[in-house]
C-alpha cells in the first residue's frame, strides 16, 4: 500500500478521534482469530482502533508494523495502548449464485400485512392517548389557595 501524507494521516486521526477499539490484543498476541477479525473491521469501518494490553512501547510498535504488514494496511497512530489503523475497503468478488435473482413470492402480501397491523396499532395507540386526555382529568391548580394561611404561625 502507498504511505499515508502528513495531511491524510492528520484527517484519519481526526475521523479516528470519536472511535471506541473494536478489537483488544491481550495475552496471546496476534492470534489468527485475532487477526481475522481485525480484518473483517478494516473491511466494515476501513478506519479502527486497536487496544492493546499488558505490553510495553517497543512491543506495541512492533505489534502495530506485523498488523499492518499482515493485513496490508497504514498505521496512522499509536497512543499510549491503543493503534489506529486504516486500510481502504477491498472490493468483494460476488458470488454468481448472489447475482441470480430470485422471484419475489407474496412480498407485497406480506408488506400489505405489516402496513395494515402496523396502522392498527397506531391507531390504538392515538385512541388509548386520547382517553387519557380526556377533561374530566384536570390537574389541580398550583399556588396558595384562599384559605391555607402561613404555615405554623
Amino acid at each position: 500500500m502507498t504511505e499515508l501524507t502528513p495531511a491524510a494521516r492528520r484527517d484519519l486521526r481526526a475521523r479516528a478521534h470519536h472511535l471506541n477499539p473494536v478489537v483488544t490484543v491481550a495475552g496471546n498476541g496476534l492470534a489468527p482469530s485475532v487477526l481475522a477479525e481485525i480484518e473483517r473491521a478494516l473491511q466494515a469501518h476501513e478506519l479502527i482502533k486497536v487496544k492493546v494490553q499488558g505490553t510495553e512501547r517497543e512491543q506495541r510498535e512492533l505489534l502495530m508494523q506485523t498488523l499492518c504488514t499482515a493485513l496490508d494496511a497504514e498505521p496512522v497512530q499509536h497512543i499510549g495502548s491503543v493503534l489506529v489503523v486504516w486500510r481502504q475497503r477491498r472490493e468483494e468478488d460476488k458470488p454468481a449464485v448472489a447475482a441470480e435473482k430470485k422471484p419475489a413470492r407474496a412480498a407485497t402480501a406480506k408488506s400489505a400485512a405489516a402496513f395494515a397491523a402496523a396502522a392498527r396499532r397506531a391507531a390504538l395507540t392515538k385512541a388509548s392517548a386520547e382517553s387519557r386526555r380526556s377533561p374530566a382529568r384536570s390537574p389541580a391548580p398550583r399556588g396558595r389557595s384562599a384559605g391555607s394561611g402561613s404555615r405554623g404561625r
